[in-house]
């Protein structure tokens, strides 16, 4: 074989070898780290995710309960606790922040039997807690209270919170002695019907559905 050619086999041989090389080195290797793309989906998943907003219930919000037992100016005492339940959804914007039927305590403030206030009978409730989301959450409410005058007139008040006291708004009910009934109209005032018995006693019977003001706001997740 001729020098010249030979020269040249080894030259043609060389090339190729170089455009090989070249085309490997050119397709970068494409490596998948599972950790990496997982963690990547979940950051991204998570920026996208709406953040849970908080939601209050305002102070000066009415929840209104149904009285799981009777309660009497004579046989109840103060401080005595009380079970009710939710008789109206409470709903904030829009969502029900405190669900029909949901278990409710309170307890009684005063009570005081015909002759033991001013000659006449008390009864005054307030509601300390409310089953908000599965939890028995504390509140302040305002105290419903209701009294009967004695000899033979009866009125019927419902004071909330300390409020000062408003216009009374009545009508004459019952026989010949009638009776003055109706409410103190105030701030955080609340609604009772009260049943009054022979012997001139307030008594809010079980089943009863009494109306409780907020008077501090409550923060639901």
């Amino acid at each position: 074989m001729k020098p010249a050619r030979l020269l040249y086999l080894v030259a043609l041989f060389a090339m190729s070898f170089l455009l090989a090389c070249g085309s490997k080195s050119s397709t970068p290797a494409s490596t998948t780290d599972p950790a990496a793309s997982a963690n990547g989906s979940s950051t991204s998943a998570a920026e996208t995710k709406p953040a849970n907003t908080a939601v209050v219930i305002p102070a000066g919000k009415a929840i209104v309960v149904r009285l799981g037992e009777a309660l009497s100016s004579k046989d109840s005492q103060s401080g005595q606790s009380f079970s009710a339940t939710v008789a109206e959804p409470v709903v904030v914007d829009g969502k029900t922040v405190i669900e029909r039927g949901a278990s409710a305590r309170g307890s009684v403030v005063a009570a005081e039997g015909m002759g033991h206030f001013k000659g006449g009978s008390l009864l005054s409730v307030r509601l300390n807690s409310v089953t908000i989301d599965g939890s028995m959450r504390p509140i302040q409410s305002s105290v419903v209270s209701q009294s009967v005058k004695g000899k033979g007139k009866r009125t019927a008040g419902f004071i909330g919170g300390g409020a000062g006291a408003g216009a009374l708004i009545g009508a004459l009910a019952g026989g010949g002695k009638g009776a003055a009934i109706g409410a103190l109209a105030g701030a955080g005032a609340g609604t009772a019907g009260a049943a009054y018995t022979g012997n001139k006693e307030v008594v809010f019977p079980a089943e009863r559905t009494l109306s409780f003001t907020l008077k501090r706001a409550i923060q639901v997740n």
